[in-house]
């Protein structure tokens, strides 16, 4: 009887091997080859050292102008909320008075029809219970519709003022609205870009984060031997700065009266001014100096801590000057003035965004609040290097 089992074809036998057993370890190698080509990507792909520090420096830096987006939100929302509750006031005493105006209206109206004011005159004569009281009740009339006009001229001024103050409070409630949502866009940015920094600096090996540390502490480093390079020029231009001041005064004094005389008027008219500077800006860096050590907290303004132009404006609000909130406000209420010329109490602007501010204190030095995780310190101007500077600026 013939077999039903088909005959096995030629060739499904290789030097011994199975077919199924040749298919598997093809299968094997592909997978091991593959496994070896996406290995190699992955080692690729994973930032450098150097890499995660930048980004983690680019995300504080987001965060710090997204956070002096909130501080103007923040300050904006304030104003506005007041506005509002100023305007909100004021249309209820108009209203009042509105009121006041349409009560007195009807007394007039209801006057009118009790005297029968609305009849014709020969009527009003002739039911007159005197010639006299019709003479007296229609004096009386002429005074009250003088009055009268004045209670309608009131009344529609009165209405047409109230409508107007209406329509700026719901002007201004819309503008309240529209402030608080930025406030709230601003808040959420700041959290996010907080959070992917922890979250790289998270992933980093004990082994990476004291590399990090030893290239951190190398930057320290060059930035302290930048600072001591601008204190010795400054102190050198204010030496050369004496020695032509005393030949100055030496020649001065050679001089007739009337040249010396005013030779020390111009003197004295440039020295209070920079006097009444540095009493100010002692005040100001005795006040910074005293929150060293205090943390960085976005958006705070003190007294417990502070993110970086919240410590200014309250460094120089101990001063006796008012400086706005943000830093792209502060580097305008002042005099831009060289970084070669820069002195105690001035305020040192960095990065091309304007997101950062320090209060200078002499020697290439400043105090600031430098980023989330740190605390109020004294560190180099060159703290992020030379290019990061963005300007000086003299706020008294």
């Amino acid at each position: 009887m013939a077999s039903h089992r088909k005959s096995r074809p030629a060739g499904t036998r290789v030097a011994g091997i199975r077919t199924p057993a040749l298919a598997t370890a093809a299968l094997t190698s592909v997978a091991l080859l593959s496994q070896s080509a996406n290995a190699a990507p992955e080692a690729d792909d994973k930032p450098s050292l150097e890499e995660v520090e930048k980004k983690v420096d680019d995300l504080y830096r987001q965060a710090e102008s997204a956070t002096d987006k909130y501080n103007s939100a923040k300050e904006k929302t304030t104003k506005q909320r007041k506005r509002v509750d100023t305007l909100l006031d004021d249309v209820a005493q108009r209203t009042q008075k509105l009121n006041e105006a349409r009560e007195e209206l009807g007394s007039f109206a209801a006057a009118q029809y009790r005297t029968g004011a609305s009849a014709p005159d020969t009527a009003t004569f002739l039911l007159a219970d005197t010639p006299q009281d019709y003479f007296d009740q229609t004096q009386l009339m002429d005074r009250m519709t003088g009055r009268q006009k004045v209670a309608v001229d009131d009344y529609v001024t009165q209405q047409s003022e109230t409508m107007k103050k209406r329509q700026e409070a719901t002007e201004s409630l819309e503008t309240l609205t529209e402030a608080q949502g930025d406030l709230k866009t601003a808040k959420a940015t700041v959290q996010r870009k907080l959070a992917d920094a922890r979250d790289l600096l998270s992933k980093l090996t004990a082994e990476e984060k004291a590399r990090l540390a030893a290239i951190e502490r190398e930057k320290q480093q060059e930035a302290a031997r930048k600072a001591a390079e601008l204190a010795r020029q400054q102190q050198a231009a204010q030496q050369q700065a004496q020695e032509q001041a005393a030949q100055q005064q030496d020649s001065g004094s050679s001089s007739t009266g009337s040249s010396s005389s005013t030779g020390s008027g111009s003197s004295s008219s440039t020295a209070p001014a920079d006097s009444s500077y540095a009493t100010k800006a002692e005040k100001a860096l005795a006040f910074a100096r005293a929150q060293i050590g205090k943390p960085y907290v976005w958006g705070a303004v003190g007294p417990g801590s502070y993110d970086c132009s919240g410590l200014t404006q309250a460094a120089w609000k101990a001063a006796g000057v008012t400086l706005p909130r943000t830093t792209y406000d502060q580097v305008n209420a002042g005099t831009t003035v060289p970084l070669a010329d820069a002195q105690p109490g001035d305020l040192v602007f960095f990065y091309d965004d304007v997101t950062h501010v320090g209060i200078y204190i002499g020697n290439g030095m400043m105090i600031h609040a430098p980023k989330p995780g740190t605390y109020v310190r004294e560190e180099s101007i060159y703290y992020d290097g030379e290019s990061a500077i963005h300007s000086v600026v003299r706020p008294a």
